[in-house]
């Protein structure tokens, strides 16, 4: 599976990567965006670096187009 994963750039913070907000390409397989959040899905952006800041926004903007609405999944 062929997965950017924007968790990787993120210090410890008060999500501990626990749970992501995962955003499935709508057209290529494998493919998706992935935040750290917490149970509710809610995702820390003073915590994300730039640019997984700048993936997160865009893939919100483009729920639906390029990507499926986002789902919460557990990382344990």
């Amino acid at each position: 599976m062929n997965i950017l994963d924007s968790t990787a750039p993120l210090a410890a913070g008060p999500f501990e990567r626990t749970f992501e907000l995962r955003f499935q390409s709508l057209f290529h397989a494998g493919k998706a965006l992935a935040f750290p959040c917490d149970a509710r899905g809610e995702v820390s952006l003073d915590a994300l670096s730039e640019r997984a800041r700048e993936n997160y926004l865009f893939a919100r903007a483009v729920v639906g187009h390029e990507y499926a609405a986002p789902v919460v999944t557990s990382r344990g």
